[in-house]
């Protein structure tokens, strides 16, 4: 049975209810929490994140996902659009063309799409990667992009470990290997939109090696798109707000 969303601004707050186990199944970000995520940023206060380069930010349609409360959750709209920009940001250096690199980020940005909730989701990956394959058409009018195989691969491989490949997943990820991996990696490095630092990014875990500027960006940005959108912002203007206040002027 998936349990009631909290009200916003109602009873306890998602960094409250992970402390205690009681978590929801749909969770949505509230004020106690973001502020402290926002008080354990990684590097510290004073230290400003920079973008290497300027990504396009892609935002996914609310009505590609499973259910309204899926697209509003933690693992919705904001996260899939800035795990779409951390790709990008992630992918320089890597050979991408810009074409191969829009085709991932666009990939990105559905990655989660097929979530039934924000617990532990099994094949979540392998259903959106499903999804994307049946509507390249909309990415296409959306993004101006269309799925390749390779996209679609690191879609359905990012939520298996590794070491849970399949015969099949194992050889799928040696044909894909950097693409797979850029999406691990991406997806990891928002995982400080979660309200317990435990489950915050592993690096050492990932088989790509993350920038050191990395992980501050992707916390400002979760605490800079997050908090806009408590502030009354849509989801697009959220996260061009969190995109500009990380812009070199």
């Amino acid at each position: 049975m998936i349990s009631p969303t909290p009200r916003p601004g109602g009873g306890p707050s998602l960094h409250e209810l992970a402390g205690t186990g009681r978590l929801p199944d749909h969770q949505v970000m509230d004020r106690p929490t973001l502020n402290w995520i926002a008080r354990h940023r990684p590097a510290g206060p004073g230290v400003r994140a920079r973008l290497p380069h300027q990504p396009l930010l892609l935002v996914p349609n609310a009505s590609w996902f499973t259910r309204k409360q899926a697209a509003a959750s933690i693992h919705g709209v904001r996260h899939s659009a800035r795990v779409a920009v951390l790709v990008q940001l992630l992918a320089a250096g890597h050979g991408f063309t810009p074409g191969r690199e829009l085709a991932l980020a666009a990939a990105a940005a559905c990655h989660d799409c097929r979530r039934l909730n924000d617990r532990d989701d099994p094949d979540h990956g392998q259903r959106a990667a499903h999804w994307l394959t049946e509507h390249a058409a909309s990415l296409q009018a959306t993004f101006g992009t269309a799925t390749t195989k390779e996209a679609i691969t690191a879609v359905a491989l990012h939520d298996v470990p590794h070491e849970a490949f399949t015969g099949k997943q194992e050889r799928a990820y040696q044909r894909h290997q950097v693409a797979v991996d850029l999406l691990k990696a991406a997806d990891a490095l928002d995982r400080y939109r979660l309200p317990l630092a435990r489950w915050w990014p592993d690096l050492p875990r990932l088989r790509l090696q993350v920038p050191a500027w990395a992980p501050l960006l992707a916390h400002d940005l979760v605490v800079g798109s997050e908090q806009a959108v408590l502030d009354g912002a849509t989801d697009a203007q959220a996260l061009e707000h969190a995109l500009q206040a990380v812009t070199p002027e």
